[in-house]
């Protein structure tokens, strides 16, 4: 498929995705949000890729929505957008393979709401995240209110959201928005690091994991630990199962064929 606002490559079993609109700091507009789309579709079908990456280059993750575009956007057009959006941003937090966000400079609006759907974010020394949608007269609408909420706790999703003032990468370290902060020269090297880390592992456990933690943040405890205990079971008829339990009796490492 031919991109314009996005780059993609396929680097060992990773799908390395940069957001290229570089004019603009990566500003999520109409077009490249539909790109992202059908990425993800391409991606999700494509046994090749076990773990995606994020990233935008070094200035700029996103820097947010297309404010041009919205600020002449009627309640349906803004709605219409807006959904377009989450779309996207489900189907990467559905993945059924883990997603990192490389973070590098702004990562504001619905640029940190993008890395919020991501399963981890790691993030270059220098770069500030946050939701400055208040300042515009309106509120996140595509996660920002909501998967930040579940990622750092309602006092610190209050104080971005409310406040409109983004945090240093230490700080969101610090939260727990991210999970590494490293120099900006050794960003992607460490992502894809994370990424083999992931792709060494069962995908079909990686599938049952992450479907599990994600139905934690939306079912109670009871019904989490049932859903839980029935996909562990669910492993030991597996090719996986049975390679990596016998791996590790033969203290070697696993070869796992993803059924």
């Amino acid at each position: 498929m031919e991109l314009k606002t996005l780059l993609y490559e396929k680097e060992a079993g990773i799908g390395i995705i940069t957001l290229n609109r570089p004019k603009t700091l990566n500003a999520l507009n109409d077009e490249l949000i539909g790109e992202l789309s059908m990425l993800l579709d391409v991606i999700a079908a494509d046994p090749e890729v076990q773990a995606v990456i994020i990233t935008g280059g070094e200035k700029a993750f996103a820097a947010g929505g297309d404010i041009l575009f919205m600020s002449t956007a009627d309640t349906l057009q803004a709605e219409k957008f807006v959904e377009s959006v989450r779309t996207a941003f489900d189907k990467i937090y559905q993945l059924d393979k883990p997603v990192i966000a490389a973070i590098s400079g702004l990562a504001l609006g619905g640029g940190s709401e993008l890395a919020l759907a991501c399963d981890i974010r790691i993030a270059a020394e220098g770069s500030k995240i946050g939701q400055p949608e208040i300042n515009l007269g309106i509120i996140p609408g595509a996660g920002g209110t909501q998967r930040l909420t579940r990622v750092v706790g309602p006092g610190w999703a209050k104080y971005l959201v409310m406040t409109g003032l983004p945090i240093d990468a230490e700080t969101a370290l610090k939260i727990g928005l991210v999970t590494a902060v490293v120099p900006k020269d050794q960003l992607m090297d460490e992502a894809k690091k994370l990424a083999g880390i992931m792709i060494a592992k069962s995908p079909v456990a990686m599938k049952a994991a992450k479907q599990c933690l994600n139905l934690s943040l939306d079912v109670d405890l009871a019904a989490g630990l049932s859903y839980e205990l029935k996909t562990w079971s669910a492993l030991f008829a597996t090719e996986d199962q049975k390679e990596g339990m016998k791996a590790f009796l033969e203290k070697r490492q696993p070869v796992y064929k993803g059924r």
